[in-house]
């Protein structure tokens, strides 16, 4: 057994992959809970210490027998959080993450420092949206200088991890795509938008070499291996924001293809192999991981949505499948805009979450189970259109995340999004993507493309179709939803 892992930084856990390249299977994986600090006004961090506890629990729980045959590692993580050092490694605040939307006004400061948000569209491929880096670092100077003025170094969740895993300071392209401040189209940090930030101070100084996909940044120290139960001395892999990951773990490496996670936050992306930028800014203009770009729409509520409503509603998982699929498509009229956490895309940080057509025939559990299950779906169909208006090749939609594993949902992603819906075989698709990243350390010779052909398999019994019928429903309940995120909009911006 020859084995590569694949470790996922998550928001609600951290997820260990043991890949056994030669008789492709995975052969061990766990998971540890992480915690989540939240408030009413936007604020959501965690300790980066949370990070180091959880790896250990997870890298721990799997067969020793498994984990002492590992030949390289990669990570995948959440992107966008802000992990503040000082010179020597020391983290000096909470980390503040993708879905932390406290940093509003920040983001319009630095926007308005820049020239505008069509400025900051025009000149690095993206608008500083809630919940990227940008604004963390802007935040942090106002919030706490003192801890401001120690800073010596910006990293992403992911780099954090290669860090203590390596000792090495590094970013990846496409995790580093995530921060605001790096150039798409040029790739290379933005000196222009770095100032925008903070005139005062050469952030630049801060900033760690950027690294390609495709070569080990180092290899795992002793005391961590001793910690995590590896082999110490074996090679590392830059990894990627998680994001990045899940297009390698689902064959997302070549035009045609289109993801669509299911987790916390939901995303859609497909490869590109040229830059591909909005100019209305809904569409994040990210690099891939492997030599391309990955535009993307990135909403925060997805699972958010359908687990509120389940916990509500006192449902568990397999009451939740049986009442959302005897409610029938569009729900009986309830419309969900599951903007509860305050949303990206629509650009709404300070929204609430809305029902709407609620009436005493359609009130019942089932239309509000499966509504929320709509609403998250409808919020992503937006994305995969904005992608094709932008000359994006869109064919089959490749399904990942926690909401895979509903046969209801996969439904309805094929009803509303009027496409077949693939499932693979390897669940996980971020740490799966990642440990194919690690796999290239070992086989050299081979490219991601060859990797993703020889090692991802399409589960035939999981796929499915769109159902005509349905279409014509979910045609009808989309342009009541697009007329209700108007309507929400009107208040909200």
């Amino acid at each position: 057994m020859a084995v590569a892992v694949g470790i996922d930084l998550g928001t609600q856990s951290v997820k260990v992959v043991c890949y056994d390249f030669v008789n492709r299977r995975v052969a061990g994986s766990a998971s540890a809970f992480l915690d989540l600090r939240q408030d009413g006004e936007g604020v959501a961090e965690q300790q980066a210490e949370w990070w180091l506890d959880a790896l250990r629990v997870a890298s721990l729980r799997v067969d020793p027998a498994v984990r002492g045959t590992a030949m390289a590692v990669a990570v995948s993580g959440q992107q966008h959080g802000f992990v503040a050092l000082d010179a020597t490694d020391a983290v000096l605040a909470p980390v503040k993450l993708w879905c932390d939307t406290s940093t509003a006004v920040e983001c319009e400061e630095i926007m308005l420092a820049f020239g505008g948000r069509e400025a900051c569209i025009e000149r690095a491929g993206n608008p500083i949206a809630p919940g990227y880096t940008a604004s963390k670092l802007r935040w942090l100077k106002k919030a706490s200088p003192d801890l401001y003025d120690r800073l010596d170094c910006i990293l992403l969740p992911h780099d954090y991890l290669n860090l203590h895993l390596t000792g090495e300071r590094c970013m990846e392209m496409g995790d580093a795509s995530g921060t605001g401040f790096l150039d798409v189209r040029r790739r290379d940090w933005s000196r222009d938008m770095l100032r925008a930030i903070d005139a005062d101070r050469d952030l630049s100084d801060c900033l760690p070499p950027l690294r390609i996909g495709n070569e080990a940044i180092g290899t795992l120290r002793t005391e961590i291996a001793e910690e995590l139960g590896l082999p110490a001395g074996i090679p590392v892999a830059i990894g990627g924001g998680d994001n990045m990951m899940g297009a390698i773990g689902t064959g997302n490496v070549r035009p045609g293809s289109l993801t669509m996670s299911l987790g916390t936050s939901g995303t859609v992306y497909a490869y590109a192999d040229r830059p591909v930028v909005d100019p209305e800014g809904n569409i994040a203009a990210f690099c891939s991981s492997t030599g391309g770009w990955l535009p993307l729409l990135c909403t925060m509520n997805c699972t958010v949505s359908t687990e509120l409503m389940r916990s509500l509603l006192n449902a568990d998982i397999s009451a939740f499948e049986e009442q959302v699929a005897a409610a029938e498509p569009g729900a009986g009229g309830v419309i969900t805009l599951p903007f509860f956490n305050g949303e990206r895309t629509p650009n709404l940080p300070d929204a609430k979450g809305c029902i709407v057509g609620i009436d005493s025939r359609n009130a019942r559990p089932e239309n509000l189970l499966r509504s929320s299950v709509e609403g998250a779906t409808f919020a992503l169909k937006f994305g995969i259109d904005e992608l094709a208006g932008l000359g994006v090749d869109i064919g089959e939609i490749v399904l990942t995340g926690g909401g895979a594993r509903s046969a209801e949902w996969r439904q309805i992603v094929a009803d509303v999004c009027e496409a077949p819906v693939v499932v693979l075989r390897q669940d996980e698709g971020a740490a799966f993507g990642a440990a194919l990243q690690a796999v290239q350390l070992i086989e050299t010779g081979a490219s991601i493309e060859e990797l993703v052909d020889a090692h991802l398999e399409m589960d035939d019994g999981r796929s499915c179709e769109p159902r005509n019928a349905a279409i014509n429903i979910y045609r009808e309940c989309y342009r009541e939803y697009r007329r209700a995120v108007a309507a929400l909009t009107a208040i909200y911006a």
